[in-house]
């Protein structure tokens, strides 16, 4: 349908309040609508395309436009549009879940469905503490996380986040969750680490931690350490060689539950359906969201391993939690055709096929003085900015506002290329494409990086 574009620009500012934004932005500026989108492309409502440079939110896997996931929900809307998973089932539900278990790794057979990443976090930290009090540990209740991760928005979710800026204007927040160091190995002595360790090396420290952590809070009181595969908030940061071996050994060791958070992760972002697969470590749990629909319809999930489910299939046991969408019929549909779409076209070996070339493509862009560090996996990337290369210094926090919020992330998105400029930790540019781009769309991406972050260089 025709959009009248005055009426949305003052409907966007009357009464649209748009999330994480500020809102005195666009006190004399158009509020960027998007429209349509097509394949890697979106477009805005004067028509101008844009690379879909960030899948949306790190969700898009498949692109824009695809009929056929569309038409998945239009048929499951004719034949069940809703029915809630509170004491009954649906076959969409029932199907996914099989094949959700079947992806898993090891024993991670039990899906539970919710509506998006946040409330499968908040379901994973209540399982946990639901699943020790039924098994004579009710002292364990406390969340290990890293610093600057997140992991949610949602009170619980929030308070597992390692990012205070986020978190303070709405303390107090839920108790007793404790932040240990992460795999920045770019800055890893700023962090703590001893100098000159390898990767393997540093991974072990880093790993190490949450055995100090558990042990400075008593081992008897904490359930489970939160862990995204790799963490977003800071720009990318994979694991060292080893990393997760060691936090498998330490947890097994404590009793403590592993939950690796692949709310981004999950879903081919790293050529795998799951980024514990790529790592080659199994979890107690994985929480996800986002790729499993490719965006097409809202749909998370929490998988637990076969001991967690345990304690609830006997007598009158029951986990007292759910979403009235948990598991929605048009998302379990929509998330089905998604996941035979990654069989038909070989999505995974797509991205495992193009991942060097993406890195290839991006780490060009380190020969501008602007760039310290390029890094990450698969189809997911940051790109650290600093103003010296040498020394690995950063930007002020004035410079943070005047360069990477003021002019690149505007004109990034000037230049055609929707990505995410971010401050959380230090200044970074997030790039995670969909998984259909190839070395057309890498080129495209890394042009337009090199034009404005040259300007950018020239107004420090």
């Amino acid at each position: 349908m025709p959009h009248d574009h005055d009426h949305l620009q003052r409907a966007a500012k009357d009464h649209l309040w748009m999330h994480f934004t500020r809102h005195s932005s666009y006190a004399d500026a158009d509020v960027p609508i998007i429209v349509r989108g097509e394949g890697a492309y979106i477009y805005d409502a004067a028509g101008k395309r844009y690379l879909d440079g960030l899948a949306g939110l790190f969700v898009s896997q498949l692109g824009h436009g695809r009929t056929e996931l569309a038409e998945a929900a239009a048929a499951q809307a004719k034949e069940l549009a809703f029915h809630p998973l509170w004491s009954y089932a649906h076959p969409s539900a029932i199907l996914l879940a099989e094949q959700v278990a079947g992806y898993a790794p090891g024993s991670l057979n039990r899906v539970f469905f919710s509506s998006g990443g946040g409330e499968s976090v908040e379901t994973a930290w209540k399982l946990a503490k639901n699943y020790f009090k039924l098994t004579g540990k009710p002292m364990k209740h406390k969340v290990i996380s890293r610093s600057i991760a997140y992991h949610g928005t949602t009170q619980g979710a929030l308070s597992i986040t390692g990012l205070p800026p986020l978190k303070q204007q709405f303390e107090p927040l839920v108790p007793s969750t404790f932040r240990v160091p992460n795999t920045n190995i770019y800055r890893a002595h700023e962090h703590g680490a001893p100098e000159g360790l390898s990767p393997e090396a540093f991974g072990r420290w880093a790993a190490d931690q949450i055995a100090v952590a558990i042990e400075n809070e008593g081992p008897d009181t904490v359930a489970a350490v939160f862990l995204e595969p790799v963490q977003n908030a800071g720009g990318c940061f994979p694991p060292p060689p080893g990393y997760f071996q060691r936090v498998r050994e330490i947890c097994d060791e404590y009793d403590v539950l592993m939950v690796s958070d692949e709310v981004i992760c999950a879903f081919g972002r790293l050529g795998h359906m799951f980024g514990a697969e790529r790592y080659g470590y199994e979890p107690d749990m994985i929480t996800c969201a986002k790729g499993i629909t490719s965006g097409y319809a809202p749909l998370g999930a929490m998988i637990a391993s076969d001991k967690l489910m345990e304690p609830f299939l006997e007598g009158d046991a029951m986990f007292a939690h759910g979403y009235t969408f948990g598991g929605h019929p048009v998302s379990t549909a929509v998330a089905l055709r998604n996941l035979q779409i990654f069989e038909e076209e070989k999505v995974l070996e797509h991205v495992r096929s193009n991942e060097d070339a993406f890195r290839a493509t991006l780490e060009r862009l380190l020969d501008l003085p602007i760039v310290g560090d390029v890094r990450g996996d698969g189809y997911f990337y940051g790109i650290e900015l600093v103003r010296d290369k040498a020394t690995r210094e950063t930007f002020s926090d004035e410079e943070c506002e005047r360069i990477l919020f003021g002019f690149v992330s505007k004109q990034l998105y000037a230049e055609g290329l929707y990505c995410r400029a971010d401050d959380r930790g230090d200044p970074v540019i997030q790039l995670s494409p969909p998984l259909i781009c190839d070395q057309q769309h890498f080129d495209e991406m890394e042009q337009i990086l090199r034009v404005v972050l040259d300007k950018a260089w020239s107004l420090l």
